[in-house]
């Protein structure tokens, strides 16, 4: 059955109001009381900020012409007046263009001998030049600040985020967010990032070539400029547990099928971050500890994955293969597939649905739809690879 739109968004307003205090009650966390959600506001509307300061040059570029308009318009009626309409109009707007502009290509009007027409041309070219200079150096002030050109930037980008699908939205350029950045580039998926500070943007966009949003990621329009229902999952890593979970909240009534990874310092949130909607969630505190005993006690092997995953000399991923129901492994073995022949994949685990991980499995093993195979091989001969299956 088919729900109507607006009835929809509303729907997701109610849920969403519902849930945030549902989370304030059961669990003690205190939200801002000016946030909250609303979808059917931010899918018709831009950011703020962009949208007060797309309206701002466009009002200072409308002034500029309507000002250089009304100086040409005055000048061509007072010649018009002034000799008693005997010119054509036209040749009254082509003597006040020439006179503004000084090219010197003579008059088509007799001003000379006419006192008013003198002294109304002095005035035209006193006031007019002023105009026309004043507005020449608005419109390089615009360029030479960027406005003008970030505003067309900005514009570009937004078109092309629009076209995106099956895309990742990062939300937090620090060390977090870049880390997360660099992996993504390395494995050729696309990432927008919602960050607020420019120099954060600037060295995130040095990794790759990326597409981003320059806004708060709490704020539900900036979601939606990201292409938040079309993308396949989003890493939260801001560095407020308060905003990581009101994201995560957003991000999951903005999109019920999207895959939400969040960032937390304070192992308490948790529980908290997987009520409000999200898939994982990660302390970098906890793998951190993590990492420095494997150091300690397995070196060689961290030795290993970091060279797997760090080396400038290959690209060889951990990473994972779903089958579908339209795939023509679907009901074969592993051996028949020949991912080690064809792809020079090595198989390490798989795992259908919500079954345990099957560590090593035989090349016997059945494939199903939905099973995931964990693999090791190179970025390109895994999304090969990814494509058949």
């Amino acid at each position: 059955m088919k729900i109507n739109a607006k009835l929809r968004l509303h729907l997701y307003s109610v849920t969403a109001d519902h849930l945030r205090q549902l989370i304030e009650n059961s669990l003690p966390l205190k939200f801002d009381e000016h946030r909250v959600i609303n979808t059917a506001c931010c899918k018709q509307t831009m950011s703020g900020n962009q949208f007060i300061s797309v309206m701002s040059i466009r009002k200072r570029l409308y002034f500029l012409l309507a000002l250089i308009l009304v100086i040409i318009m005055a000048g061509s009626t007072g010649y018009y007046i002034i000799f008693d309409g005997e010119p054509e109009f036209l040749d009254c707007i082509y003597m006040t263009v020439i006179s503004l502009t000084t090219v010197g290509y003579g008059e088509v009007i007799e001003v000379a001998g006419n006192n008013t027409a003198q002294i109304f041309t002095m005035v035209l070219i006193t006031f007019g030049m002023g105009v026309i200079l004043y507005g020449i150096s608005s419109l390089t002030a615009l360029f030479l600040e960027g406005e003008l050109s970030g505003l067309l930037r900005k514009r570009r980008m937004a078109k092309q985020i629009d076209k995106l699908s099956d895309h990742y939205i990062v939300c937090g350029g620090g060390e977090t967010g870049s880390g997360v950045i660099v992996e993504l580039c390395k494995n050729d998926e696309t990432a927008v990032l919602i960050e607020t500070d420019t120099d954060r943007i600037e060295r995130c966009k040095a990794i790759c070539e990326l597409l981003y949003i320059q806004g708060d990621a709490t704020e539900d329009e900036n979601l939606m400029d990201a292409g938040i229902e079309r993308a396949a999952g989003i890493v939260i890593a801001l560095p407020s547990d308060k905003d990581t979970l009101y994201v995560t909240m957003t991000a999951r009534m903005l999109n019920q099928k999207l895959r939400i990874i969040s960032r937390m310092t304070n192992p308490q949130l948790q529980p908290k971050l997987v009520k409000a909607g999200a898939d994982a969630v990660v302390c970098p505190n906890s793998i951190g500890a993590l990492r420095m005993a494997s150091e300690m006690i397995r070196p060689t092997a961290v030795d290993f994955l970091d060279h797997m995953l760090r080396s400038g000399k290959g690209n060889l991923r951990i990473h994972e293969l779903t089958v579908s129901e339209n795939s023509k492994f679907n009901q074969k073995e592993i051996r028949e597939c020949g991912l080690n022949e064809r792809y020079g994949l090595l198989v390490l685990g798989a795992k259908h649905y919500a079954d345990d991980i099957e560590f090593n499995p035989p090349p016997t093993h059945l494939l199903a739809a939905g099973t995931t195979l964990i693999v090791m091989g190179a970025v390109e001969e895994i999304a090969r690879a990814r494509d058949v299956f």
